[in-house]
């Protein structure tokens, strides 16, 4: 296990990002695997809703952990897990969970500062509690920070970037391994961010923001693709049926 861990942390490299392009299962591991990816993720979303559920830890930890079962019986690579908040009320029983998902064999986690359904962040040395209860399993920890969604970046983005990065501090001393800030397309925020966290940067990739190439020459160590593959890959089969009943040939 510590070797997968150690081969999955030194994937994160500052302007050399590890790019993953997040599943939901086994088929969909394998599908990426077998295109060259370096690792496989899970997102949450993704997962909840190839399962019948929805985002927001409404899946059930045992069938997130089957799940990451099935995907790690079709590959080798290092596999990391959208554990959301953590599946605990608090940090013990956080740690509990993220044990379980380690002892599975997940080479780390993705973890939120906001507990399900929440708009509100956590209070920092709360977040950084839980962070720290996941580390502690030896297990690599991509710490979320919420801040700038819903948020103006054009406007308030100097006064984000220093939250972020004093979340980034906090969340560095607790043992996390990455700092993972969705929600943010503006260049130079992203930057600032880069040039000054203790922890290498994890930004998801969205419509109008930087390209893969530009994200690599702010800083960025790793992209993520969160439920885009998903919603691509349910767009493109309800196209492909309504074609078909439509009485045309499918385009497969």
């Amino acid at each position: 296990m510590s070797d997968k861990v150690a081969e999955f942390r030194a994937l994160h490299v500052p302007g050399d990002p590890l790019i993953l392009v997040n599943i939901w299962d086994a088929g969909s591991a394998k599908a990426v695997a077998a295109a060259g990816a370096k690792a496989i993720a899970t997102g949450s979303w993704g997962v909840a809703s190839a399962h019948g559920s929805s985002d927001g830890e409404h899946f059930p930890l045992e069938a997130a952990l089957a799940n990451l079962a099935q995907i790690l019986a079709v590959t080798d690579l290092p596999v990391t897990i959208d554990m959301e908040a953590g599946y605990g009320d608090d940090p013990a029983a956080v740690g509990e969970s993220v044990a379980l998902a380690r002892e599975a064999g997940a080479a780390g986690i993705n973890m939120e500062d906001r507990l399900p359904g929440q708009k509100e962040l956590l209070a920092i040395a709360d977040a950084a509690a839980r962070y720290r209860a996941a580390a502690d399993t030896g297990i690599f920890v991509n710490a979320r920070c919420d801040l700038f969604m819903g948020q103006d970046a054009a406007k308030d983005g100097d006064a984000l970037v220093a939250a972020t990065l004093e979340r980034a501090r906090a969340y560095a001393d607790a043992g996390a391994g990455a700092l993972f800030v969705p929600f943010l397309l503006d260049p130079k925020c992203i930057g600032a961010i880069c040039d000054a966290s203790p922890l290498p940067v994890n930004i998801l990739r969205g419509k109008g923001g930087p390209t893969h190439k530009e994200l690599a020459a702010l800083g960025v160590a790793r992209i993520s693709h969160g439920h885009q593959p998903w919603a691509a890959a349910m767009a493109w089969l309800a196209g492909q049926t309504k074609q078909v009943l439509g009485g045309a040939e499918p385009d497969y």
